[in-house]
């Protein structure tokens, strides 16, 4: 069966859901702007390669539930994914779709039982962006583990940050993606949120660093706005914009109060660090939940299964 057979029923509503994607998506422009993008796609591992899965198929994503995935992820000129799983099957598939220009690089399986068999991966264009040298996971040094404060990190994150370098046209950047442990209660998180904070913080001081260009993105696990989570967050200098802060842009399909997934860069007038070079024009998050799957009767947690509990969040900058 090829995931590029498209069944008329299907073509359809895929048409409709890049109509809305127009309307709600800035379009990409060459020399003009740069498209950002953070998703946590749920267990995003194993694909059932029919065009409607079954009550009996697991997992209950398939072919339809790529195509959608396929079509939001080529809004933008990269996607920085979390939960990406050990197996790569739904994965590769969406690059099928996408083409020979795009392209992925992703860390090996997070082997620790509370990482959940989980990778950090970035999906990019490379007709508008390329990979500019730099590819790291974070860890902690020894020496931090009781400097920080009383909730210093007293083990390695959970889940390593991953940087990666990029560059389109004559700007450098930076990305780093995070998925910050859920734990029992919000406490739990502040460790591994001060801990990438200070880091961020460090390198971006750092005058002999890759680049000092940082964008921070993924699943910071922050409950709401201003809680002591994100408090813990800025308060090394990294700046959320107001866009992003804004009532109505959701990050979860269940949860629309929480302010999960972020992205952050340096931008403080007052601070030593140096601040992001890209001027910031836009942001918000795309709910799928209308445009995906609308003839197939799915039920809402369903849909997070095919396609995700999380919204896709994004960026727009200008380019100079």
């Amino acid at each position: 069966m090829s995931i590029h057979d498209i069944p008329s029923n299907i073509q359809s509503e895929l048409n409709q859901l890049n109509q809305d994607l127009d309307q709600k998506i800035p379009s990409r422009k060459v020399d003009k702007n740069l498209l950002i993008a953070t998703w946590n796609i749920r267990a995003f591992g194993d694909l059932t390669r029919k065009w409607k899965s079954t009550d009996n198929d697991t997992p209950k994503r398939d072919l339809h539930s790529i195509q959608c995935i396929a079509q939001i992820l080529k809004r933008f000129d990269i996607v920085a994914i979390q939960e990406v799983k050990a197996n790569l099957r739904a994965i590769r598939d969406t690059l099928k779709i996408l083409g020979n220009h795009w392209s992925l690089i992703l860390t090996d399986v997070n082997r620790e039982d509370a990482g959940n068999g989980e990778r950090m991966a970035y999906i990019f264009d490379t007709r508008r962006v390329k990979m500019s040298g730099l590819a790291a996971e974070l860890v902690i040094p020894q020496e931090w583990l009781n400097e920080i404060s009383d909730k210093a990190l007293t083990e390695q994150f959970v889940r390593n940050p991953y940087a990666v370098s990029f560059k389109i046209n004559n700007e450098t950047f930076i990305l780093v993606t995070l998925h910050i442990k859920y734990g029992k209660t919000s406490s739990d998180r502040i460790k591994e949120i001060k801990s990438i904070a200070k880091w961020m913080s460090d390198w971006a001081k750092d005058i002999h660093a890759y680049h000092q260009n940082f964008i921070l993105l993924g699943d910071f696990n922050i409950d709401k706005r201003g809680d002591l989570l994100n408090q813990t967050f800025i308060a090394e200098g990294l700046h959320i914009p107001e866009q992003l802060q804004n009532k109505t842009v959701l990050r979860s399909i269940f949860n629309e109060t929480k302010y999960y997934d972020q992205i952050a860069w340096f931008q403080k007038s007052n601070s030593n660090i140096p601040q992001l070079s890209m001027k910031f024009l836009n942001g918000g998050h795309y709910d799928f939940l209308p445009t995906t799957l609308i003839n197939r009767n799915t039920s809402k947690l369903r849909k997070s299964w095919m396609i995700s509990d999380h919204y896709p969040l994004w960026v727009e900058f200008e380019l100079s």
